[in-house]
């Protein structure tokens, strides 16, 4: 097809070659699998920088109109077929998109949403939300996970075993997975455990499960933090445990407003490395009080330490655990987040003192971890795959992350406020245009953003406006840049 661009009116040049591509497969001119011009190419006829045909294809690739082929170039994709039938039978002009180039800009801030409206009943929008969504919390970088490795080390174990992998769990988890843990939590996180004081969960409401049926009872109260983890605080309300909200500064939660607000309460819940959601350290002082408090009356502090991994700007506090003297710290750790999260396997560490409670209640609750993922898991970390595995992470969090950082910086300055952090899979930022974070989420999720807001992380349901990013999963500069140039476009349709 004949793409053709004018340098004369607003609307960026990229868009315009999106707006084409996507305007000729509408019409038939361009049919599935048939081969796009490679970037240097289209960039030359139509005489425009490389970057921009590249970020064209990249918006088109990762709303699964085109796909790229390698060395063989870019294709129309096999779900424009149904693209294309669904407009067809709709029967309504409106919703082609060959419109006078003159009018493309306001074409564009309608274009996705008339999109997600008339597409509902196509596979293509379906399949987009089953799979991982841009900006999309909690996830690790999937693509940078080694499957061939992992791969081989199940087939191994599969190969090799005979009837250890037949039989009933362990209730604590497999030993050498304890073992390795052991290991790994006293040179990465400070703490000093036995294989004994671990147990293997499956998931974190596992562990959740396990310490509050260990350690807790139905109508125990206990300080969360405010905002905090939703998950976890949906799953204590609903298992009966009453919780009272404490607040979040920068330097996390805090303590003294917790002592004065429930100073008898029989549990916290806390996230001292990066706080959840917002990133902030526990300071020192205030983990030094928060121990304090719970030696004197005898409460427990559930510490997650969910990423603690990933730190990218000077050295990381040692987990609370590691100061845990008195014996108060519960500590909950997760591979969901370092690994993968189908592996659905998380560990604790609990006291010396309690291990004999949790014993009794894991062999009532059952392990339902599989034995072979322990063993993988197990060998994963035992033959040093796992350490050089966070390395690379971590290093690549750290571009990812500056990435989406300079994106924004870039395309949005006008409307979001970056907030400082040390680490974690997500960055903050406040919306400093005065629009409503709860509208922007929720048009924004409609599109396909995973975006979320610290509305939904608050027991108390304060207004604010901030908003959570996702990074882990943003491989590049240009696909950074292509995001943010849709959130500027969901920030226009916002009044």
């Amino acid at each position: 097809m004949l793409i053709k661009i004018d340098a004369k009116i607003s609307t960026p040049l990229y868009l315009q070659v999106y707006l084409r591509i996507h305007e000729g497969i509408k019409s038939g001119q361009l049919q599935a699998q048939q081969r796009l011009p490679s970037i240097r190419v289209l960039a030359s006829e139509l005489n425009v920088a490389r970057g921009t045909i590249e970020l064209a294809y990249q918006l088109l690739i990762s709303e699964g109109i085109l796909e790229s082929k390698g060395a063989k170039g870019t294709f129309v994709a096999d779900t424009v077929k149904k693209l294309t039938a669904v407009h067809v039978s709709s029967g309504n002009k409106n919703h082609s998109l060959g419109f006078e180039v003159g009018k493309r800009k306001r074409i564009l801030n309608e274009e996705v949403t008339d999109k997600i409206k008339n597409e509902q009943n196509a596979d293509i929008i379906t399949n987009r939300f089953h799979e991982l969504q841009p900006f999309q919390l909690g996830t690790p970088a999937l693509d940078a996970f080694p499957t061939k490795l992992w791969a081989r080390i199940s087939a191994k174990i599969l190969r090799e075993s005979r009837f250890d992998l037949l039989t009933y769990p362990n209730s604590q988890g497999i030993i050498e997975l304890r073992q390795g843990l052991a290991r790994y939590l006293m040179v990465s996180r400070g703490i000093p455990c036995s294989a004994e004081q671990i147990f293997i969960s499956f998931g974190h409401r596992a562990s959740l499960h396990l310490i509050t049926q260990s350690l807790l009872n139905h109508g125990d109260l206990g300080w969360f933090e405010e905002p905090g983890y939703h998950i976890a605080r949906d799953f204590l309300q609903q298992i009966g445990l009453k919780l009272v909200p404490i607040s979040v500064d920068n330097n996390g939660l805090n303590v003294d407003e917790g002592k004065l607000l429930a100073p008898s309460a029989n549990f916290a819940l806390v996230t001292p490395t990066h706080q959840s959601p917002t990133n902030a350290v526990l300071s020192l002082e205030r983990r030094l009080s928060l121990l304090e408090w719970a030696h004197k009356q005898g409460s427990w502090i559930i510490e997650d330490d969910y990423d603690g991994e990933f730190h990218y700007q000077g050295r990381p506090l040692p987990a609370l655990k590691s100061l845990d003297s008195q014996e108060r710290v519960v500590y909950c750790g997760t591979f969901s987040k370092t690994l993968f999260p189908a592996l659905r396997l998380s560990y604790i560490v609990v006291p010396p003192s309690a291990i004999e409670r949790f014993k009794s209640t894991a062999n009532i609750l059952g392990n339902q971890c599989s034995v072979w993922q322990q063993q993988a898991t197990s060998q994963f970390i035992n033959d040093g795959h796992f350490l050089r595995h966070l390395r690379k992470m971590r290093n690549l969090y750290r571009q990812r992350k500056y990435f989406l950082i300079e994106a924004i910086s870039e395309v949005l300055p006008n409307i979001f406020e970056i907030q400082p952090q040390s680490g974690g899979m997500h960055i903050l930022v406040k919306l400093v245009n005065g629009k409503s974070a709860g509208d922007y989420v929720k048009l924004a999720n409609e599109y396909g953003l995973k975006i979320e807001s610290l509305n939904e992380w608050s027991i108390k349901n304060k207004v604010s406006p901030f908003l959570l990013l996702g990074f882990t999963n943003i491989k590049s500069k240009l696909e950074a840049v292509s995001l943010c140039d849709q959130l500027r476009i969901i920030d226009s349709k916002l009044f």
